[in-house]
């Protein structure tokens, strides 16, 4: 029986051109797998004829799109997942839904390798790769621009060989990956950091310095998952989507960072992802109200650790896993109303309520009907401070007091 080998497909040169380059290679059949994340772009089923015409012996189609919402997109939104406290995760999550994906096709086609586009210096290659062993410890993976030196002159030379139906001449300066949570953009003219993005880079987002009027929303969440926009209800998928569509317009999102990427080297990234951005500060802002303050600490340091994970491939790692755990436990009492300003690229609360609040008025007011007993606050301060009152008369004793920078008089 011939091999066969899954390929990660996008509808590109690359990739269509891996099709029949990794035939020749390996001698093994190419299954293509096309997974719509939100992407936008061609239509899937133009892509799934793509692959076929290009060589491939079966082409998996899969519309993942409300899948990636809610089992990807609502868990990081969940985990305020921000990478390096800036970057939401966009490529990264939309790894492990690609690789579920690809799994499923190799086991109905009866594959024995995975193959993506990806090339040796990215972290895409590891997410891809560890995602396969972690749901399939039997697949191997290939990668035919790293292990089979699949240049892009190649390509389009390959491309052109075998008069393969895709356009060959065009190249975009940027190579870019999006899906409904965001997109990204790197190489090119961005590789020198001390060059401004110009305005072609951009396309999820508008120019924030020329906004419309402000646009005003009420984003209402049910443990830490949005289900309606200014009281009509959604699905997260739609949540996501029309708040790239209203922050979008705002130039709510741009994220111009440089990165520590997983193999080690540093780069720059310029992200779009105005649904989630806003989301995030809504939810933030909720949890805020809604997560008592030592829980609230902790899950801090818990989205940090839970955000390097997922940047670094690890979506189905057991610790990942367990701090989901965690995470999903904070949002039992997640549920309000948050009110949001969009206006000029900022994402603004401007008010929230809540049944399951944590914030008593009655306690938090200096006006009359104050119902905190501010006389309790003297014995709390002196029991709070015991410790540290403990240490310096000790550091004192043995001349290890606090110099004061005062000279003698």
């Amino acid at each position: 029986m011939t091999e066969r080998v899954v390929l990660a497909y996008s509808g590109g040169l690359d990739t269509s051109v891996a099709i029949g380059w990794i035939a020749e290679a390996t001698g093994a059949e190419v299954v293509a797998v096309a997974v719509d994340v939100g992407q936008g772009g061609e239509d899937m089923n133009v892509i799934r004829k793509r692959a076929l015409d290009c060589g491939a012996v079966e082409a998996y189609v899969a519309d993942a799109r409300d899948e990636f919402a809610n089992e990807y997109c609502m868990p990081a939104l969940r985990a305020n997942g921000l990478y390096l406290d800036r970057y939401p995760l966009v490529s990264a999550i939309s790894r492990p839904v690609i690789v579920k994906h690809m799994v499923a096709a190799a086991r109905q086609f009866g594959a024995s390798t995975v193959a993506h586009g990806c090339t040796g210096k990215g972290n895409d290659q590891v997410r891809f790769e560890v995602a396969t062993t972690s749901l399939a410890p039997d697949l191997k993976s290939i990668a035919p621009v790293r292990d089979l030196a699949l240049t892009r002159e190649k390509a389009i030379d390959y491309a052109e060989k075998h008069d393969l139906p895709i356009a060959t001449t065009k190249k975009n300066p940027f190579s870019i990956d999006q899906n409904v949570w965001g997109r990204a953009v790197e190489t090119g003219f961005l590789e020198d950091i001390w060059n401004e993005p110009t305005k072609d880079v951009y396309s999820y987002t508008d120019d924030p310095t020329f906004p419309p009027v402000a646009d005003e929303v009420i984003i209402t969440f049910e443990q830490g998952v949005p289900v309606a926009l200014d009281g009509v209800a959604v699905t997260p998928l739609q949540a996501i989507q029309e708040m790239n569509r209203r922050a979008g317009a705002q130039g709510v999102g741009r994220i111009d960072i440089v990165e520590d990427r997983l193999v080690g080297i540093k780069s720059r990234e310029i992200y779009e992802a105005p649904g989630a951005i806003a989301l995030i500060a809504a939810h933030q802002e909720l949890e805020n109200v809604t997560v008592e303050r030592e829980q609230a600490r902790f899950k801090r340091q818990v989205e940090q650790r839970w955000s390097e994970l997922v940047y670094d491939g690890m979506w189905f790692s057991p610790l990942k896993k367990s701090l989901d755990v965690f995470i999903d436990d904070t949002q039992k009492y997640v549920s309000g109303d948050i009110r949001m300003v969009m206006h000029g690229g900022r994402a603004t609360v401007t008010g929230r309520r809540s049944e399951q609040s944590l914030y008593d008025f009655n306690l938090a007011t200096y006006d009359e009907g104050d119902a905190f007993d501010q006389s309790q606050a003297r014995g709390f301060i002196e029991i709070y401070g015991l410790t540290a009152k403990l240490a310096a008369a000790r550091d004192e004793k043995f001349g290890n007091g606090v110099d004061l920078g005062v000279g003698a008089l």
